[in-house]
């Protein structure tokens, strides 16, 4: 997986969305992440909203945060690094204990995962009695713990229809809960969280793209509000946005997500124009190839999660990988 490549060589991967200059900048950094990952039998897992020095630059492994759920198990290095937020690294612990995780910024986290706590999970169950809990990925390995299953965006429904029931807590992302309500008839009682970056999208936003921007398709996350994805042309996960576009082929695109999705996935799609009224989330630009290197450097921040937490919360990532 850590074959050998130089900095310089990769550069033909981003020179339509990295200035040349820029990548001088990031070069060092490159040439050094390279070299540490094969000394340290070391892989990085990106997530789609990483920039593109990171995902296309040095990332063995990208994708949503399902794919990187489901990848995070095949993984047979020692060490994983983890360029995205934290509850993404704890994922990642949960499924391989044996392995060293590294986040390169624990401060890097989440609206969703910081909007609901397992008390209150407990205090829904007591309202809710019987009604299985389906947890978004986005949250702590404690509220996983405390849940039946997880869920992410791309497989939310499936995960909620499997379970047999007419009624499901699905928590803690309000909109993603009310859009699937859309699609399935399962009744879905949701929280109110909200994803900082997706929350800001507004109907308004797309019928003045539609103006500024004849003929743009315009394709948007299920994090958004519902009158958002209703006033779209399609909604899905990042990777499932990322496949509309190579499927399609639009000519002129906007993704209504975070900045960096559209830059990575125009690397792949130079026939497309892409249009970016996008948000940046202050969480994902936390990691940098800076604090990437310090973290293969110094072995800085290693994740764990308690054992008492991690058995329970395994078994909730688990079952929805199944489903």
């Amino acid at each position: 997986m850590n074959e050998q490549i130089s900095a310089a060589s990769l550069y033909d991967r981003v020179a339509r969305v990295i200035p040349k200059a820029e990548w001088m900048g990031f070069q060092d950094d490159v040439e050094a992440i390279l070299e540490l990952k094969r000394k340290r039998n070391a892989v990085i897992l990106a997530h789609n909203y990483q920039t593109p020095e990171i995902f296309h630059g040095v990332a063995d492994i990208v994708g949503d945060s399902l794919a990187l759920a489901r990848k995070a198990m095949e993984v047979e290095a020692d060490v994983i690094v983890l360029a995205g937020v934290h509850f993404m690294a704890e994922t990642a612990k949960l499924l391989n204990p044996e392995k060293t995780v590294l986040i390169p910024d624990m401060a890097a986290g989440c609206s969703l995962a910081d909007s609901i706590t397992p008390e209150d999970i407990a205090l829904l169950r007591k309202a809710y009695p019987g009604v299985p809990v389906v947890t978004y990925v986005n949250t702590s390995a404690a509220v996983k713990a405390a849940s039946d299953i997880c869920c992410t965006s791309g497989n939310a429904r499936q995960v909620v229809e499997s379970l047999g029931v007419p009624r499901v807590l699905m928590l803690p992302d309000e909109y993603l809960a009310k859009n699937v309500a859309r699609e399935t008839n399962v009744e879905l009682i949701a929280w109110r969280g909200h994803c900082e970056v997706h929350e800001l999208f507004t109907a308004d936003d797309i019928r003045e793209l539609r103006e500024s921007h004849p003929g743009v398709t315009v394709l948007a996350h299920p994090e958004c509000p519902p009158d958002v994805v209703e006033a779209a042309d399609f909604s899905g996960s990042t990777a499932v946005m990322s496949d509309y576009v190579g499927r399609e082929r639009p000519a002129r695109v906007v993704l209504l997500t975070e900045c960096s999705m559209s830059d990575n996935v125009a690397v792949h799609h130079p026939d497309v124009e892409f249009i970016r009224p996008c948000n940046l989330c202050p969480h994902m630009k936390r990691i940098t190839l800076g604090n990437i290197r310090t973290a293969l450097e110094e072995n800085r921040h290693e994740v764990t999660v308690d054992p008492a937490i991690a058995v329970a919360a395994r078994r909730a990532v688990e079952r929805m990988l199944e489903v």
